[in-house]
């Protein structure tokens, strides 16, 4: 719109000048910071690197019928760990606690393999070692790699090797490193089961109102069930956005007995990192991680079992800074994602030979 402007020049004081000037409406201007928003939606893909800084790397052994998942931060991130599973497996977890000297990681490993899986950490060490990455010791780096695996042994793939393949296994998911990368039958989400379905490698992201975004990572091999009953339908549909999983919202009726577990396997585990761009300390990082474990409470039934060795790792870039009131809803919105991230990782599984159970497309899909 036009608009005129009227100012005296203060050597002719008894004169006045005028101009007209066009400046968009406020309207217009509404208009173009809408679409400004948008375009910024529009360039997220739902998965954790939508948050700045952040690389993740795959590699699978189809045969093995395992694999390994790794992130990357581009700097040493802040990070804390939360294991309320009965039965976890990890390495060098205990460093992440807040009275702990050492308060960044240099990378987050999920890997398959049970016990056997820890290795892999040795093969992501390597390759960041070559790069110089990781604490000083004097002349020596030492990466810093907390690591969580999940038991999938007895899923019909080929274990009986002569050499642990799973250092092999973290230096291939290293050269993968990527902004973008699939999901469901993949990294550590290769073998994975659930009671009734086929687990897989989820993720799921989300822009908060605070300006901050929130990512999660997830590998899951549960005990229980992230379906309801017999049916398609999702225990974390509340949460779904724009139909990630199927968009096929409740079911009409709840069962009423107990969920479906896996009673015969007694090794287990949903596995999972929260990311954030929010600048947050190592007891931060740890509340957000212990808030997180309600999206496997929601997304999986039952969780947290004797034979879970449920764990989530949550890490910060420092990106930008927080306030106590976006604080206070961080948790919520980590969990939130967490459950979207487990569902997207089950309904993404493909089928592949000697699968033990089928995959959510398998038995429901068209």
């Amino acid at each position: 719109m036009c608009i005129n402007v009227y100012w005296r020049d203060a050597n002719s004081p008894q004169s006045v000048n005028t101009q007209q000037v066009t400046i968009a409406a406020p309207s217009d201007m509404l208009v173009n910071t809408a679409l400004q928003k948008g375009s910024a939606r529009r360039k997220m893909q739902n998965l954790i690197t939508d948050v700045a800084g952040l690389r993740v790397g795959n590699a699978s052994d189809p045969v093995l019928k395992s694999g390994v998942t790794v992130l990357v931060p581009d700097r040493p991130a802040v990070a804390g760990v939360s294991v309320m599973g009965g039965a976890p497996g990890t390495r060098e977890t205990d460093l992440l606690a807040p009275d702990k000297t050492v308060e960044k990681v240099d990378a987050l490993l999920l890997s398959g393999g049970s016990a056997f899986g820890l290795a892999a950490a040795d093969g992501v060490s390597d390759v960041l070692r070559k790069q110089g990455i990781g604490v000083p010791v004097g002349p020596v780096r030492v990466p810093i790699v907390p690591s969580a695996i999940l038991f999938d042994l007895l899923n019909g793939g080929d274990k009986d090797w002569d050499e642990n393949p799973y250092p092999a296994l973290g230096r291939a998911a290293m050269k993968n490193l990527g902004k973008n990368f699939e999901l469901g039958t993949i990294g550590a989400g290769t073998g994975a089961t659930t009671a009734t379905l086929k687990g897989g490698l989820g993720s799921a992201s989300e822009s908060l109102p605070s300006g901050h975004t929130i990512g999660a990572l997830a590998a899951v091999n549960a005990v229980g069930s992230a379906t309801i009953g017999d049916g398609p339908h999702f225990w974390a549909h509340p949460f779904e956005k724009d139909g990630e999983f199927g968009g096929l919202g409740g079911p009409e009726s709840y069962p009423s007995g107990p969920p479906s577990t896996k009673l015969d396997a007694p090794k287990n585990t949903t596995i999972a990192i929260i990311a954030t761009d929010a600048a947050l300390t190592q007891a931060q990082c740890t509340r957000l991680a212990t808030a997180a474990q309600d999206g496997i409470a929601r997304a999986l039934l039952p969780a947290h079992t004797p034979a879970d060795g449920d764990l989530v790792f949550a890490l910060s870039t420092g990106a930008k800074p927080i306030d106590y009131a976006a604080l206070l809803m961080l948790g919520h919105h980590a969990s939130t994602c967490l459950s979207r991230a487990i569902s997207r990782g089950i309904f993404a599984a493909t089928a592949e030979v000697n699968d033990t159970l089928p995959t959510w497309t398998e038995r429901f899909g068209p």
